[in-house]
């Protein structure tokens, strides 16, 4: 079986051709970094009008890389949710008419589930496993049971970790995107321990995660410290900031592996995935975790923990399996939750928290 798949759910357009056997035959990713840096984030019009611009391009060229023509294809799958709506329509669209044109089965694939079965392409890891599934939009433990079959057991009641890594490297002055940056900085500490900063939820019961009480503190030593920081400054506060972080998803994943050996006495691995899975310092964190608990640790490559097409394949295949498939009548969703049962976090204000899902 071999599946086109198509990728537009934010600032990435995305095309692969992935095979059943676990082969990608071509993964083409086409960043929008430099067109959403002047405004210190992605601006969703730009980044639809982007993937219109781009996406037959890339498509065309994951077909030549792959060597394969589209008659070789049997089935499309594109990200159908959750996502800048205006991004996600633009793939779905495409997908459909590649679909209509060549008579194949169309697949909508839930950008979370991409992620989530990513260990599965890359290291054909069995069901069920425990998920920390991490991205700028996202924070959530998750008990992968089965394709479409997931039981959340934590997620934030504010920011999302890859949201706290970007506004936290905007405070520093480090720019965007800021994940990447922030990692860089932290490698130049000097003094990684100078700052003493709040670890949130750490301790407490349950495996939600909360990271606005972190944001403020780091706020609160950089009007301290006065802006502009210096290289020191910026290095020392962003290794705080990383380093807590780490200890924070170390805590709450702990307690979701109790939980898991409560559901699944048989066992499982411990997977990471999502864009804030490409940091090396939570990835060393989890792995030491997961030795001392005795559950295997495994983290994708890091270019498929950032927004990729192959994923959205292999999701696809996945589903293809079941002999599920979905009508040209679908409509994208901005939201779409992997567990529709979970209630929603209870934020500090005793309401939900809007937190993407």
């Amino acid at each position: 079986m071999i599946v086109l798949g198509i990728e537009t759910s934010c600032d990435e357009t995305a095309a692969a051709i992935v095979t059943d056997a676990r082969e990608i035959r071509a993964d083409v990713v086409l960043s929008q970094l430099d067109d959403h840096t002047p405004y210190g984030g992605v601006v969703p019009e730009i980044a639809a009008r982007a993937h219109l611009e781009h996406l037959d391009g890339l498509i065309r060229r994951a077909m030549a890389d792959s060597g394969l023509g589209f008659a070789d294809i049997d089935a499309v799958a594109a990200t159908g949710g959750p996502g800048l709506i205006g991004g996600v329509i633009v793939g779905v669209m495409t997908a459909k008419a590649i679909a209509a044109a060549r008579g194949l089965p169309f697949v909508a694939v839930n950008h979370l589930e991409g992620h989530a079965l990513t260990a599965r392409l890359t290291n054909d890891v069995p069901f069920p496993y425990l998920l920390l599934l991490v991205s700028g939009g996202h924070c959530q433990l998750l008990v992968v049971e089965g394709v479409g079959r997931y039981r959340r057991l934590g997620t934030t009641i504010d920011d999302a970790v890859g949201e706290a890594f970007d506004k936290t490297a905007k405070l520093l002055g480090l720019g965007y995107p800021g994940g990447p940056l922030l990692e860089k900085a932290a490698a130049l500490a000097t003094n990684p321990g100078r700052f003493d900063l709040p670890r949130p939820m750490v301790g407490r019961p349950g495996c939600d995660f909360s990271f606005s009480g972190l944001k403020t503190a780091v706020r609160r030593h950089v009007e301290e410290l006065g802006t502009p920081l210096s290289g020191e400054d910026q290095a020392d506060l962003a290794a705080a900031f990383q380093t807590t972080v780490a200890e924070v998803m170390a805590d709450r994943c702990a307690r979701a592996m109790r939980r898991f050996k409560e559901m699944h006495p048989q066992g499982g691995a411990l997977v990471v995935a999502g864009g804030v899975a490409a940091n090396k310092t939570l990835r060393a964190r989890l792995q030491t975790l997961a030795d001392r608990e005795g559950m295997p640790f495994v983290a994708p490559p890091l270019r498929l923990c950032t927004d990729n097409a192959a994923m959205i394949a292999w999701a696809g295949i996945e589903r293809l399996r079941l002999g599920q498939t979905d009508p040209l009548d679908f409509a994208p969703r901005p939201r779409w939750p992997l567990d529709p049962t979970a209630k929603p976090a209870i934020g500090k204000a005793g309401v939900g928290s809007g937190v993407k899902a």
